[in-house]
């Protein structure tokens, strides 16, 4: 049976794809689709992937152009085509490295990005002076401290802009949290005034309806009252009894 051209060509776009994931893998020698996934979604990897940089695995200071490549092939790598057995999970790795890569891509979320770098330095390395300080207090000559070394001292930047992301991230839950009571406050005050409002609107109307009604059960009421006086006020006066003649 021949074969149509449409699968053909599906054919060598899933090879095409296919080879240039391999290829991927190889150059990047980091971890595989199946263990990108894994990095991406592990326990506690919420807040690691609130840092692009960590989601992308760059250095702050990589190239926009470079960034783009990055993004690229790790894309690749944990799109769910490419993993039809895990496409759920494949899904959202994909949809957090979207996010990373838009927010490094865009220049003002970049820069509020890369200005959380360098306050995840000077705390380092403030930390640093710190324990130099200390260490030379205590007699050290040398004063060294772990964060000499090159990757140790990148490895703290790393866990302390980790630290702030989170920080940003629980502040921004706060005050979104404040925002959504107030509003709820705000809301059901509200209603208590539009309700307050229509009951009396109401009770102004039920009034209204009801006047003329009372008007004249109150006239009625008085004209009654007027002819129970009169009757009990008419004088009756005093009528003797009459007296027999007297007989001899």
């Amino acid at each position: 049976m021949a074969t149509s051209s449409s699968a053909i060509e599906s054919d060598a776009t899933f090879n095409s794809f296919y080879c240039e994931v391999k290829q991927i893998e190889k150059q990047d020698a980091v971890l595989t689709s199946a263990q990108q996934i894994e990095r991406l979604l592990r326990p506690g990897a919420t807040y690691r992937n609130l840092n692009p940089f960590e989601v992308l695995q760059i250095d702050p200071d990589l190239p926009v152009q470079d960034l783009k490549k990055k993004y690229k092939r790790m894309s690749i790598l944990v799109h769910p085509d490419k993993n039809p057995d895990d496409r759920e999970r494949a899904q959202t790795a994909f949809d957090i490295i979207n996010k990373a890569y838009k927010a490094l891509e865009d220049e003002n979320t970049r820069k509020k990005c890369m200005d959380v770098v360098e306050e995840a330095k000077f705390k380092v390395d403030s930390a640093i002076a710190d324990k130099r300080k200390k260490l030379k207090k205590e007699g050290r000559k040398d004063a060294a401290v772990d964060e000499d070394d090159p990757d140790k001292y990148k490895r703290a930047i790393q866990v302390q802009t980790m630290k702030l992301f989170a920080d940003m991230e629980r502040k921004r839950k706060e005050l979104e949290t404040r925002d959504q009571e107030e509003r709820k406050r705000k809301r059901e005050a509200e209603i208590e005034e539009e309700e307050n409002k229509k009951a009396q609107k109401e009770w102004n109307k039920n009034f209204e309806e009801s006047r003329e009604g009372r008007v004249t059960s109150w006239q009625n009421f008085k004209a009654g009252k007027t002819s129970k006086k009169a009757k009990l006020g008419k004088p009756l006066g005093f009528r003797p009894p009459k007296l027999k003649p007297e007989q001899r």
